[in-house]
């Protein structure tokens, strides 16, 4: 992947405050991106052990997203609302990413169809050594405000409000 320079990482994700988990876009290009995470040492999710592999999970999502932000950017477009459909096959060698780690998040797109659905094959490294891995299934609307709108009047909205 081209290494070249980004903007921050707000550029490209639509997530704010704590639930931003990604820290860089570190490349781009048109089959995948690397982000880069430094585990925090307080906060979202921390548990005395560390941050749990499982959060993993979203740092590929929101990598997911910073690619798809950095696309749209490319072309002119604002950042979309996505969604993080599933995994198949996540697995991690470690049980826990210990605060102040620098993580690199790699994601290679290997699905993108016109209505908005994607599959992603993912993995984060800590320096040479994969500590997870995860096929994501994402989907990103048109408009997804308007989409989350809609969800919510048919009464299909995950809590039902």
């Amino acid at each position: 992947m081209k290494m070249k320079e980004f903007l921050p990482i707000e550029n490209y994700v639509p997530h704010r405050g704590a639930m931003l988990l990604i820290d860089r876009l570190v490349s781009a290009d048109a089959e995948g991106a690397v982000a880069e995470v430094i585990v925090p040492r307080d906060g979202l999710f921390l548990q005395d052990a560390g941050m749990p592999s499982w959060v993993g999970l979203e740092y590929m999502a929101q990598t997911v997203a910073a690619w798809a932000g950095w696309r749209g950017s490319q072309a002119g477009n604002s950042v979309k609302l996505g969604f993080l459909l599933g995994t198949r096959k996540f697995s991690a060698s470690v049980e826990y990413f210990a605060p102040g780690t620098p993580l690199a998040v790699h994601v290679q797109c290997e699905l993108l169809s016109d209505n908005g659905l994607g599959m992603f094959d993912c993995k984060i490294l800590s320096g040479e050594q994969e500590w997870a891995t995860a096929r994501v299934s994402v989907y990103e609307p048109e408009d997804g405000l308007a989409y989350l709108r809609a969800l919510k009047t048919t009464g299909s909205s995950p809590n039902n409000e």
